[in-house]
């Protein structure tokens, strides 16, 4: 999306599983062309770090920090959970609850509130199994809304929500980058580009096997520089 002052100028969204750096580049120049714009008329570049698709998720922020990079402008981060809980209208202190498909009955999920008018995380987001994230919303007792795709795996869980717990429409549940730009206005800048890296919550597959084949070494070590 190209966003300035608040209004939205245009956007685009491919809702696919594949193919993103194939899409991400032609959509961008898309965009700028329609609106008249040059890259350079852009003050900052807002990317959703993370949680989600591995490959999405290094795509986007990959691309996101290029352009910051080539173009000298500010890189801003968004959490992509807390994308998904901005498409709940800020007229409600109810809790909200983003959530997406992890697999193997895992989800990454995180809560967030309006306080003062801010969207606020008030449950840290995680990689947790979707069963266990219901038991720990049911013991909050507080009333809210699940915001999410309610995949067949998840479904294939078998929870019950209780009734004050409600699931929203799957339209809430697509990211929407005109809100990722309005929280990336209001957060700040990251201070150095280069060593920006996506919020995957879990570790990666080669993590763990890495780790498998290094006894003694720590899950909180810079895999990358081990390397």
């Amino acid at each position: 999306a190209l966003v300035e002052d608040d209004q939205l100028k245009a956007t685009i969204t491919l809702n696919m599983v594949r193919n993103h750096s194939v899409y991400v580049l032609p959509a961008i120049n898309d965009l700028f062309t329609k609106v008249g714009w040059q890259p350079s008329d852009v003050d900052r570049i807002v990317v959703a770090k993370g949680p989600g698709s591995y490959t999405g998720v290094r795509i986007a922020v990959t691309t996101a920090k290029t352009l910051a990079m080539t173009l000298g402008k500010d890189l801003v981060g968004v959490s992509s959970l807390k994308v998904i809980a901005a498409n709940v209208p800020p007229i409600t202190n109810q809790l909200i609850i983003p959530f997406m498909d992890a697999r193997r009955g895992n989800v990454f999920a995180g809560g967030y509130q309006y306080q003062n008018g801010q969207l606020t995380n008030v449950i840290p987001e995680q990689h947790i199994g979707y069963r266990q994230l219901i038991e720990a919303v049911i013991n909050r007792g507080q009333s809210g809304y699940l915001v999410g795709e309610l995949t067949k795996k998840i479904s294939a869980e078998g929870v019950k929500l209780p009734d004050n717990i409600q699931l929203l429409p799957q339209t809430y549940a697509l990211p929407s980058t005109y809100q990722l730009a309005r929280l990336g206005e209001q957060a700040a800048a990251v201070g150095d580009i280069d060593d920006f890296v996506p919020n995957y919550l879990r570790m990666t597959e080669a993590e763990v096997n890495w780790l498998k084949q290094h006894p003694g070494k720590h899950s909180d070590a810079n895999y990358v520089q081990e390397v």
